[in-house]
């Protein structure tokens, strides 16, 4: 099991990762990309609009409630403006999650056997915070986590189908403080 991130020489940082892990990371990559990919990059002829997206349509906001956690609401009393806001904006924040998300793909490095030590740079550990912050506000909210989560889990059942999840929700709240700890030097 992976000992979280650690400060490096030379401002860098490094976090070693099982086959496991790796592959759990890798997943959690493709799976955020199939969420949030913008519906029109993949489809649209028109290149400018599979860029910046179709601002001429309205962009409701997400029926996901994971979604809606990552895309939330900028005007919450007037639907209006925040209709427009989303429509200006939210297509590059997923672009933006997206390009978080294939960063920390590209650097998970196949290796067959044994544990694998990756070491990023400030500017890469600042896009793996954020894929992991993507990735736990997605599972956190799915899962229902509250202030008290890890009571929940404490009591809960080993036959309860959830506590994988509760269990890899707890695992990248680790990894991501020890990156925080690790980018704040305490």
């Amino acid at each position: 099991m992976t000992q979280g991130f650690e400060r490096a020489e030379g401002g860098r940082f490094t976090v070693t990762l099982d086959e496991v892990e790796r592959g759990l990371i890798t997943s959690l990559a493709t799976q955020l990309l199939d969420l949030v990919t913008p519906p029109h990059s993949a489809t649209s002829d028109d290149p400018l609009a599979a860029i910046v997206g179709n601002m001429d349509e309205p962009v409701a906001a997400p029926d996901d409630v994971a979604l809606a956690r990552l895309f939330p609401d900028a005007y919450r009393d007037d639907p209006e403006s925040a209709q427009d806001f989303r429509r200006f904006t939210e297509h590059d924040l997923r672009l933006e999650k997206c390009a978080r998300a294939r960063s920390v793909q590209d650097s998970i490095v196949t290796n067959d056997e044994g544990d694998a030590t990756f070491v990023v740079d400030e500017e890469s550990a600042l896009i793996w915070l954020g894929f992991l912050n993507d990735v736990r506000l997605i599972l956190g909210t799915r899962l229902g986590i509250t202030e008290d989560w890890q009571e929940g889990l404490e009591s809960m059942s080993v036959s309860d189908p959830r506590i994988g999840l509760f269990h890899l929700y707890d695992w990248l709240t680790y990894i991501q403080e020890t990156l925080i700890q690790s980018l704040t030097g305490d």
